[in-house]
């Protein structure tokens, strides 16, 4: 595999049996037994926690573009289009490896189509959809609460149990975000008034929850074989409402901030931190992965100080410190039994 292209490096043997979805005792030999990676590429492909703070980095910046750009750019068209582009980059590396795992996708057909519209059709529209309506104050406090969602996913469905570290980690990452997003203010916790949007933002965060507890149950293929397939249908079944949505006439202004904006969410949020979070659920499994949502408001604040011209104030600190302590306790614990 040396010499090949780094995007084909990055996902390399990342889904071909390999794969460890609860690191815990015996389970992990597998990973363990992988040839050690002396390329760039291959050593992130094996930094877990890595990649999935690059992802929440990434979605960071989706979620404040996408409020950005509301009402420049339409809901449906956008989700679509990321989608659509996200799979011609992928294709051209994924084809021979879909070629070969096309049988065993195949034959879980009903669960690849409910990925693809949890993990990229659904949520992704409803989100874009909540931020022409919601203030970024509100959809930062419930993104908040995607580790919860999928804790309670898992449980549901696997009876896949929180263990208390994971538990307390969690709980102390909510609280270093509540003081970023409240201004270390609890008071204005009582001032934050709930519209559609933010009802509309929590329905997408439920089904990316499903789809996070469901991924460690996805056939065993290689990456590019499940993510090209996910994108690919998530694509087709936005399809029909972007179609909808153009005829209303709303459609998207070909300008510059629409160009940008098509660029970013295509290679970052969708490709790059799809392939990044796929392989760290893969590493160390859903409830250990959690925590990490909890970056995403991190990284908005961060954003917000850089981009926005907010200045950095005692708050800030305070809560980065808690997010960061409740990721690596919660992070750091073998997953629960089942």
């Amino acid at each position: 595999m040396h010499g090949t292209n780094p995007l084909r490096q990055l996902v390399w043997r990342g889904y071909s049996g390999t794969t460890c979805y609860r690191i815990q005792g015996p389970d992990c030999r597998a990973l363990a037994s992988e040839p050690p990676h002396h390329s760039p590429i291959g050593w992130l492909n094996h930094q877990p926690y890595l990649l999935l703070s690059l992802t929440s980095l990434f979605w960071a910046g989706n979620i404040v573009l996408a409020r950005f750009v509301a009402g420049h750019v339409p809901p449906m068209t956008l989700s679509c289009v990321r989608w659509i582009g996200a799979f011609l980059m992928l294709w051209p590396f994924a084809r021979p490896h879909f070629r070969h795992d096309w049988p065993v996708l195949r034959a879980r057909l009903p669960l690849m189509v409910l990925l693809s519209a949890t993990g990229f059709a659904f949520n992704n529209a409803l989100s874009y959809w909540a931020l022409q309506y919601t203030q970024a104050l509100n959809a930062l406090l419930i993104q908040s609460s995607g580790p919860l969602f999928v804790a309670l996913w898992s449980l549901l469905l696997f009876g896949l149990r929180l263990t208390w570290a994971q538990l307390a980690g969690i709980t102390i990452s909510l609280a270093g975000v509540l003081t970023i997003i409240l201004r270390g203010d609890l008071s204005a916790l009582a001032s934050i008034q709930f519209n559609k949007g933010d009802v509309m933002f929590a329905g997408a965060l439920l089904a990316f929850g499903l789809y996070s507890a469901l991924m460690p149950r996805r056939p065993k293929t290689h990456q590019l074989s499940l993510i090209s397939f996910t994108t690919g249908c998530g694509a087709l079944l936005l399809l029909p409402f972007s179609i909808w949505e153009f005829s209303t006439g709303f459609t998207p202004q070909f300008d510059v901030l629409t160009i940008a904006t098509l660029i970013y969410v295509v290679i970052f949020p969708s490709t790059l931190a799809y392939l990044f979070f796929n392989r760290g659920i893969a590493l160390i499994g859903p409830n250990r992965a959690a925590p990490f949502f909890h970056l995403v408001p991190v990284f908005g604040s961060a954003m917000a100080i850089v981009l926005l011209g907010e200045q950095p104030r005692l708050f800030h600190l305070v809560g980065y410190v808690l997010v960061l302590a409740g990721v690596v306790i919660a992070s750091r614990q073998a997953s629960a039994a089942v």
